[in-house]
């Protein structure tokens, strides 16, 4: 797909991702906005995957640690193939496997990693990098963090071995939004220097405007490294994008927008939901 169109698609998992919020009242709209782009590089571009062979021991592996942003992974694969749109119709409610964060992997095609405890998605995703080296596959790894996560100490122990183990076909997104629960991630636990520390860690590290999704597909290119290292991209986004009204604001990583927001959501972003 050429960029206009992947732009396109973005527009239309925002649309549906809020007004999903709203039937559901449902929250971490935010946060679900910020990683859109990324999520439809990867799933659109970047992964080789066949969602009519979700389980194919030859497919690339990707892990949405930030599990809160789920709601916008399933639409995403929900347009890429992997089940009908129409299953969505149960999301939130008793018995679904539809849940604010992402479930097992048996219960839902497309899903490596049920995700939510912070922290956790990186250590996954290395042990599986891992696996293809000694069963010799050549699939890829890619795990989109927050940056809010990165104040988790699973993350440094998993970074750590990684470059330790020169596991250069694991590439670490970071939704670098700019904001946690509570307040600016740099208040927090001093965030600004996330890319040095992954330096420090012994990573291959760059940066990139997380919601263009031409620079999106250019760090998916990244993996297998070039310098035998694992690969980390700090994205820098912006929490609520697409949205005016939202884009910046931390009251939306809890906050459920009413119809009338909906409404003025679809109508900036071109789409009806």
């Amino acid at each position: 797909m050429k960029i206009d169109e992947l732009q396109s698609v973005a527009r239309k998992i925002r649309a549906r991702t809020i007004s999903n919020s709203h039937l559901t009242q449902t929250p971490h709209l935010g946060s679900c906005l910020s990683c859109v782009d990324i999520l439809v590089a990867v799933y659109f571009h970047g992964l080789r995957i066949d969602p009519r062979n979700p389980t194919d021991p030859d497919r690339d592996r990707f892990i949405l640690s930030k599990g809160h942003g789920a709601a916008a992974l399933f639409q995403v694969l929900a347009l890429r193939g992997f089940y009908p749109e129409s299953m969505l119709d149960s999301y939130g409610q008793d018995g679904s496997v539809f849940a604010e964060h992402p479930p097992a992997p048996s219960h839902l095609p497309g899903i490596e990693a049920a995700t939510g405890s912070l922290g956790h998605g990186l250590p996954m995703g290395l042990g599986m990098a891992l696996a293809a080296r000694i069963r010799k596959k050549n699939y890829q790894v890619v795990a989109l963090l927050s940056d809010g996560e990165c104040n988790e100490g699973s993350v440094w122990e998993a970074a750590m071995m990684a470059a330790a183990q020169r596991v250069d076909n694991l590439l670490v997104i970071v939704d670098f939004n700019k904001w946690q629960a509570t307040g600016r991630s740099e208040d927090i636990l001093g965030a600004n220097s996330l890319p040095d520390k992954w330096r420090a860690f012994g990573w291959e590290t760059h940066e990139m405007d997380g919601n263009d999704i031409g620079q999106c597909i250019e760090a998916l290119s990244r993996i297998p490294s070039r310098s035998g290292k694992p690969v980390a991209v700090i994205g820098h986004t912006v929490k609520g994008k697409g949205v005016s009204f939202m884009e910046d604001d931390n009251n939306w990583h809890y906050r459920i927008p009413t119809a009338e927001e909906v409404d003025a959501a679809c109508k900036e972003l071109g789409v009806v939901a």
